[in-house]
């Protein structure tokens, strides 16, 4: 009987082919399930990109925008924002905009790794800049009147810093986040119930979007009235910062965007708040909290807020500092309006409330002035 030496080597030829061709079958799968992956990453990445430039957009105020200088946002600049907060679209209150009761310059120093909230509060008697005729009425007024515009530049001339940049958000658009967030964990400053919510002093509290709405809009009961709520207020949007850091924010993309949708405006860009939220998360480790202190006043039977000259100069000082600012010597409607009052008997040493005037001839007296310069 003949026999066939190549069978063996064949077969073992058969099988290294058919094993050839199985790995090559595992690579080929291998790769279209990972190309599969990066097409499902592209499109997602996307998508996300796509969703947060529309929302972001759709927050835009084309009618208040300014020039932003190319690197303003690289991680290196300071810079400062006004916040707004208007106490509406939640809790049974249906307006969408209203006055400003929050009212929050916030100053971004990377050099010192820190952000500083600066509380205006929104009693302050302050100018209303770019009104037809001269006026003063209560700060928060500012938004009501005239829009973004007028409030910032009612502020600028209120503490003299410049102020390019706003964010305004009504108070449903931070009880959403805050619920998006998870809640937030905070120490109560004092006890108190508000709208169906107990809080007691110093004890770790979780707060969802309702709760940390009420803690942080109870006035009446607080021994240090509005000072106390900005108090409770600056708490608030701090924790929810760090909160909102730590987080995997896209995993909650969809949560965050429905929140701030139809809730927030701001005259910062896409592109801007995207420098800034790369460029400056050192920026939030550490924050100083400061107020405007003023003095119980009564203008016209309504209760105001005025402040010294020397409490103006000092958050002057400080803001302008923050921001590199060469510091100079304030002059304005309310420092002028202050010597017109001390002349006439008002102390600011009092802290009981007095009748403070306000002398339209103010007005008159800085046409006069810009004429003769």
């Amino acid at each position: 009987m003949e026999h066939n030496n190549n069978h063996p080597r064949a077969s073992r030829v058969e099988l290294h082919a058919k094993d050839y061709k199985k790995k090559r079958r595992l690579v080929t799968w291998l790769l279209s399930i990972m190309a599969l992956i990066v097409t499902a990453a592209v499109i997602y990445s996307a998508y996300v990109f796509y969703r947060t430039k529309t929302t972001i957009d759709n927050a835009y105020d084309q009618n208040n925008q300014v020039q932003i200088h190319a690197g303003e946002f690289n991680g290196k600049k300071k810079f400062a924002v006004l916040l707004l907060g208007t106490d509406t679209g939640a809790l049974d209150r249906t307006e969408k905009f209203g006055n400003t009761d929050t009212i929050i310059l916030a100053l971004v120093n990377p050099q010192k790794k820190r952000y500083t909230l600066m509380s205006i509060p929104r009693d302050t008697m302050a100018q209303m800049v770019g009104t037809s005729q001269f006026k003063t009425e209560k700060i928060n007024a500012a938004y009501s009147l005239g829009g973004a515009k007028m409030t910032m530049a009612s502020v600028a001339q209120l503490i003299n810093v410049p102020i390019k940049y706003y964010a305004l958000v009504n108070m449903r658009g931070i009880m959403r986040l805050v619920r998006y967030v998870g809640g937030i964990y905070l120490r109560p400053t004092l006890s108190f119930e508000y709208g169906g919510y107990v809080f007691k002093k110093n004890q770790l509290t979780h707060m969802g979007g309702g709760g940390a709405l009420a803690y942080s809009r109870m006035r009446y009961d607080d021994p240090q009235g509005d000072y106390g709520r900005q108090k409770r207020q600056r708490q608030v949007i701090t924790t929810l910062i760090k909160r909102s850091v730590s987080l995997n924010t896209l995993a909650k993309l969809n949560s965050v965007l429905t929140a701030i949708s139809g809730n927030v405006k701001t005259n910062l860009t896409f592109k801007a708040l995207e420098e800034i939220a790369l460029n400056y998360r050192s920026s939030t480790k550490t924050v100083e909290n400061d107020y405007l202190h003023g003095h119980n006043a009564t203008i016209d039977d309504a209760s105001y807020q005025v402040q010294s000259t020397k409490e103006l100069q000092r958050v002057s000082d400080y803001v302008r500092g923050e921001l590199g600012l060469s510091l100079e010597p304030i002059n304005n409607n309310e420092t002028y309006q202050n010597k017109q009052n001390t002349a006439q008997g008002f102390n600011f040493m009092d802290p009981a409330t007095q009748n403070y005037t306000i002398d339209p001839n103010y007005q008159s007296q800085s046409s006069q002035e810009e004429d003769d310069n």
